[in-house]
């Protein structure tokens, strides 16, 4: 299991280096530290003392952005990124976002996955957003509905406790 806190600055020389291992076009430390000073919602992974990942949460006019989400390449997977995004789907919902987007690589098939199977659905592509060894790639723009998943969560909950016949703790 990992644990989530805040990113410092002294944390950047390990995010990028982390960054750098699993992208072909990774993000710049200037980047990185753009997103700290502009108040971002910025996160690292540890799994002990170890920074293993990190995601970077925007939000606005009631709707959260995940800008980066990355899991160092020797440790991808293993459920990380899925804790990960967790972690930053429950942030960006205590903020009080109602909907959370996210840009992926049509290419990238495993974060794909991971996303649709948190319940994200795809709703639009942009055209060559990402660089490529080929020129340029689209991106697959998918959301979230937090009111519905949290909503569902809720009730997912409720019935669990019922599912004895009943009153939690029974």
């Amino acid at each position: 299991m990992i644990r989530n806190r805040p990113m410092r600055e002294e944390d950047l020389e390990q995010v990028v280096a982390n960054e750098v291992r699993s992208y072909a076009f990774p993000w710049t430390r200037g980047i990185f530290a753009d997103c700290l000073n502009a108040r971002h919602e910025c996160w690292v992974a540890c799994l002990e003392d170890d920074l293993i990942g990190h995601a970077i949460l925007a939000l606005g006019a009631g709707e959260g952005h995940l800008l980066n989400l990355c899991v160092r390449r020797d440790l991808q997977g293993r459920g990380f990124g899925r804790e990960l995004a967790l972690h930053v789907i429950e942030r960006a919902y205590a903020r009080g976002a109602s909907a959370l987007f996210l840009e992926v690589r049509p290419s990238n098939f495993v974060a794909g996955n991971l996303y649709e199977s948190l319940g994200f659905n795809e709703i639009g592509l942009r055209k060559n957003y990402y660089p490529s060894h080929i020129g340029h790639e689209d991106a697959r723009v998918l959301a979230l509905d937090l009111d519905a998943h949290f909503s569902s969560r809720r009730r997912d909950a409720k019935d669990d406790g019922d599912s004895c016949g009943g009153p939690p703790g029974q």
